[in-house]
């Protein structure tokens, strides 16, 4: 019962954080639950399960206000929807170590967009086969790894010349079909506590929805990132301290 308590409220301090931020709380939630004792598999499970529950309520409020563009979305969608389990299902066949590997080089990625990013564009493509490419690639990324993929695609799509308001709105709405994709995949063959995805996915969107809340008082949005992006750095050094540990000592 203490670990569930214990689970819960990381997740509802977290997902008040990072909602703050404008972003998921999966990508700081599965590797805090993993050194806490969780197999990693599962851990990812219970990540996408918590960042499913709180993005469908935002792609909810955002088709309600009529501000979402679905010419826009629906080729991400599409290909995350069928590629994110595909990345999840290969999960199961890639060595662990590997995959925790390529989740630390994700969190050092995320970090470093959220501390040192700039909303300008590197280059402007147009085009519906460049949002079929983007949503395969990164979808398959975000199944393997067991995150949304919002992390990744944002920044992704900012660079690339999209507007930074229409994407953050269209990956609010993209995310749940990868993370309910991948999920289920997971599910397929991991034992699952029922009770604990429960009480995390209610954190979550009880975390969530005072994030958002709070998010219209003004707060300082460049030191919010800046501290959600040092949790992160934090997370993948330990990471790194754990490869280091495994193949130089």
């Amino acid at each position: 019962m203490f670990e569930y308590f214990l689970y819960g409220g990381l997740t509802f301090l977290l997902s008040i954080l990072f909602s703050m931020g404008g972003a998921g709380s999966g990508v700081a939630l599965i590797p805090i639950l993993n050194f806490l004792g969780l197999d990693f598999t599962f851990a990812k499970a219970v990540g996408l399960f918590a960042g499913a529950s709180t993005t469908i309520i935002s792609s909810v409020m955002n088709i309600k206000r009529k501000v979402l563009d679905f010419s826009f979305v629906w080729p991400i969608a599409l290909m995350m929807l069928i590629f994110a389990p595909l990345g999840a299902y290969s999960s199961r066949f890639i060595d662990e170590e590997t995959v925790k590997f390529l989740f630390m080089i994700m969190l050092f990625y995320s970090a470093s967009m959220m501390m040192f990013g700039k909303k300008t564009a590197l280059t402007h493509v147009e085009g519906k086969l460049v949002l079929f490419l983007i949503g395969s690639g990164v979808g398959f990324l975000a199944g393997l790894l067991g995150v949304g993929g919002g992390n990744i695609l944002i920044p992704l799509l900012v660079l690339l010349g999209f507007e930074a308001k229409k994407v953050a709105i269209a990956v609010s709405f993209v995310v749940p079909f990868s993370a309910l994709g991948s999920f289920f995949t997971y599910a397929t063959y991991v034992p699952m506590d029922w009770t604990l995805l429960m009480i995390v996915a209610l954190c979550a969107i009880a975390g969530g929805y005072i994030g958002n809340y709070l998010m219209h008082f003004k707060l300082n949005q460049k030191q919010i990132k800046k501290l959600m992006a040092i949790i992160l750095y934090l997370l993948a050094l330990k990471l790194l301290y754990h490869f280091v540990k495994i193949y130089f000592y």
